[in-house]
């Protein structure tokens, strides 16, 4: 249950900056008369998730010093308390991934899907550049 918890909070908290750095950029590009396009969003969509890096890491790596000794114990009922620790380092490191790398990669494609392309480079450029 603890792990659900941190993960939907960190998740939820990534959308809310994800969704403040968006709101942003479209007022800038307002201001600067420009069109708000997929090259704005995804600067956006970084600048929003590095705002996060460093709180989850710090997040993560507090987790992580309360679990390890757990899981290193040989005392009196260690046996319980390491197979509760080691799920636990799993699921925070995947929840670190989920939250640093595929919740942002899922928001662009959904808030990207009705934007004007941007500064896009077609496949022949790509091509032909390599």
């Amino acid at each position: 249950i603890a792990l659900a918890g941190v993960a939907a909070e960190t998740g939820v908290v990534m959308l809310i900056y994800l969704d403040h750095a968006v709101v942003e950029a479209r007022a800038r590009c307002a201001a600067e008369g420009r069109s708000y396009a997929r090259e704005n969003l995804y600067e956006a969509i970084m600048v929003g998730a590095v705002e996060r890096v460093r709180p989850k890491m710090m997040t993560v790596v507090a987790i992580m010093a309360g679990l390890l000794p757990i899981m290193w114990s040989t005392g009196t009922g260690s046996e319980v308390m390491q197979r509760i620790a080691v799920p636990m380092i799993g699921g925070m490191v995947s929840s670190t991934l989920l939250t640093l790398i595929v919740i942002p990669a899922i928001y662009a494609l959904l808030k990207g899907w009705a934007l004007p392309g941007g500064a896009t480079v077609p496949s022949r450029q790509l091509a032909t550049a390599e």
